[in-house]
Parts: C-alpha cells; structure tokens; sequence
C-alpha cells in the first residue's frame, strides 16, 4: 500500500487508516467503525475527534453505505498494487438479539455452550459489543455459569472457561462487579476453584478476576480470605501461567497482605520461596519492583523474615538487584533488609551479608542512590552492625568512613 495514495477521504480521522466499516456519528463526520468505538467506548470520551462537538445518549452509528463501497471499488480497482478489497462488514449486535440468546440458554440448559460460543464471538467484534453485553444482563448469566463450576463435569468445564473469556474481554465495570461480589460470595470462591482446577488459560483469566473484584471489594472481604485462596494465588506465580497472570497475582498478594493475619497464611504458603525464584528467573523490570512490593510486606513479620533467610538465594537475590531494576525496587529491597537488620540480625545472618555482597552494596547507595529514604535507611543498617562489619576486607576502603556519616 506504499506504492498508491490513497484518497484521504477513504481515510479514519483518527487512525489515519484505510477504513473497513465507516460510520457516521451525529455530527456528520465518518470514522472507521473500530476507531471510534475504541474513542467512545474505551476512552469514554463523549466528544467529536474532529469537531470537539458534546455526543449525548449512546452516541449511536449510522453505517455509510456509499463511502464503503466507493472504497471497495477503489480496493477493486487498484488490485494490481497489492491493494485487498475490504469485506462487506456484519451488522453490529443489538440488545434485544443479545437478550434472546440468553433467555434461550436459560430455558435449553442443553443449548448453553452453544451461547457462550455466539456471546465470545459478538465479543471479539468490537467495544460496542462488549459495551452492549453489560447493559443487557450477560454479566449476571456469565457470572451464574462460573458460579456451576464442577471440575468433575467438562461440560460445566468447558462453559465455565467460555464464560471467563467473555467476562474477561467484556471488562467488566467497577461499579458492576462491585455489585456482584457485594452480593454474592460464592462467584470469588468459584473463582478460586478455577484458579486451583482450570486449564492454564482459565486460570489466568481467574486470577485477573480476582485481582479486580479486589480493587472493588469491602475492605471487610479483605481481611479473612481463606489460606487456600492465597495459597492458590502463590501457585499461579509458581507455575508462571503467563506474564499478564503472574502480574496480576502479585498486585493481588500486595492487596492482600496489609490486612489482617494475611501476611502470615501467604508465606505458610509458601509465597517468599516463590518470590525468590521469581526475582531469580524474571528479567522484567515490573514483575521484580511488584514482588519486592509482596515481599517487603511479607518481611514485617517474623515468619516472612525467617523464611527468607532460610533460603539459600534470598539475601543474596535481595542484595543483587538493589540499583539494577529501578529506583522503586532499590528502595523496597533496602526496606526488606531494614527489619532483617533489627530483628533477626544473627551471627550467621551477618556473616552471609558480608558473604553475599548485602554489605558493600548498601555502601554503594550511600554514594550514588538520590532517594533520601533510601539512603536513610541504609545508613541505619551500617551503623546498627558497625562493629561487625567495619574492618572486614570486602568494603573498599573509601567507604570505610560511612559510620560517621
């Protein structure tokens, strides 16, 4: 498509591309049909892209018959230059269609999947669609099959993995899902059942789920979750389903771990052990600032602290990534080592700081990290265990003066 010029009324105002499916919106102008509903729907702005012009109700699409096929012939016509004509576009979804599909799938339990396969593809159209899907009771029917979940039947299997597909690519609003887990506590026990028993996809999709429901929910569901609910969030970052899942159990863990005894049911869990082989094997920049994040949290206990020390990599992985990922992980790498300093400070602990490297790279903050915090508390850690450390041959000798500092 190098090669031609392409008319610039065959072009999106916003994309710039060739449009596919061009709409009008009230104010006359025509868009490609994927654009503007990413305008509307995903960024929620409630203006014409070129008019600036206030779009009230549901900003409603009129398709433009004649542009579409003015540019199918021109497709048509520049074939010898590698240009495809485009597809005559399906019609967008409506509610009332959308409402037949699932009163049907209520009233023929035996049409249920079928449904679901018709709901994922409406789905995968477009935002108007998934737009379409919350308002006409889909959300409330997806959230009933995963609540049926069995995994000893793959008929309720294989519904309940459609089910999560479309609720996770629906995106579901806060204020929606609030309203469920409000109302309803088995959906996020159901969930935890898939997290535990589902295919790796569906376990994904779960645990961004939960991680949502999360940000929604009342503190008081915050406070109690039950150690198998953590202990199934710790297995999804062991067994590393994909990065998208691993992120997502790790914000769910730093949600968690504030509140009550959750600190304690995670690392029972297993979840420093994991954290630990996580910093070791990830290379991303945000998986390693989001598992020092848990792993600070988890450290402010004596049982996260013991656990950490009792790995063979812990201290070390802590130390090694301290000005090697970010600023933000320097720091809570620095605040992992703050309580391990003041509280379970051991001889053998503080042999293995010198040992590993802890020792010299909290001098090297002292020179080169801006971030007051940070440097604060690295001087505390110095000066606590001065006598121990002050001589020892592994610090260079221009740091020797940090005591006095």
């Amino acid at each position: 498509m190098d090669e031609i010029e392409i008319p610039c009324h065959f072009l999106c105002p916003i994309s710039l591309q060739l449009m596919r499916d061009p709409v009008a919106i009230s104010t006359g102008i025509t868009y490609d049909r994927e654009s503007i509903e990413q305008w509307l729907f995903s960024c929620k702005k409630k203006v014409c892209p070129v008019t600036k012009q206030p779009l009230h109700g549901d900003s409603e699409l009129t398709p433009n018959h004649t542009l579409r096929r003015l540019i199918q012939a021109w497709c048509t016509l520049n074939a010898s230059h590698g240009i495809e004509r485009i597809p005559t576009p399906k019609p967008p979804i409506n509610k009332t269609q959308i409402a037949r599909l699932i009163k049907d799938a209520n009233k023929f339990p035996e049409t249920q999947v079928k449904c679901l396969e018709t709901l994922i593809s409406i789905t995968l159209e477009g935002e108007r669609n998934r737009g379409c899907l919350e308002t006409t009771g889909s959300v409330e029917f997806l959230v009933s099959i995963i609540k049926s979940y069995d995994s000893s039947s793959s008929q309720v299997i294989k519904a309940g993995d459609e089910a999560l597909s479309i609720l996770y690519h629906i995106k579901v609003s806060e204020s929606c899902l609030k309203s469920i887990v409000d109302n309803d506590n088995q959906f996020v026990e159901s969930l935890v059942q898939i997290v535990k028993n589902g295919s790796y996809q569906s376990r994904a999709y779960a645990t961004i789920l939960l991680n949502d429901v999360s940000q929604v929910a009342d503190p008081i569901h915050l406070i109690n979750p039950t150690p198998e609910f953590l202990a199934e969030i710790v297995r999804t970052l062991r067994d590393q389903i994909s990065q998208q899942a691993t992120k997502e159990a790790l914000k769910l863990l730093a949600e968690l771990c504030p509140w009550g005894r959750n600190r304690i049911k995670a690392v029972e869990g297993g979840a420093v052990f994991v954290l630990v082989m996580l910093l070791i094997e990830s290379s991303t920049k945000r998986v390693s600032e989001l598992a020092f994040i848990v792993l600070d949290q988890l450290c402010n206990c004596a049982e996260g602290r013991a656990e950490l020390l009792d790995h063979g990599a812990g201290l070390a992985m802590v130390s090694k990534k301290i000005l090697r990922v970010s600023h933000a992980a320097s720091k809570r790498a620095v605040r992992i080592l703050s309580p391990i300093c003041r509280f379970s400070a051991t001889s053998r602990v503080l042999q293995e700081m010198l040992k590993v490297g802890v020792v010299e790279k909290l001098c090297v903050v002292l020179q080169i990290d801006n971030g007051y915090e940070t440097k604060g508390k690295a001087r505390e850690i110095l000066k606590l265990h001065a006598r121990v450390w002050r001589n020892h041959s592994c610090i260079p000798s221009y740091l020797l003066s940090y005591p006095s500092s």
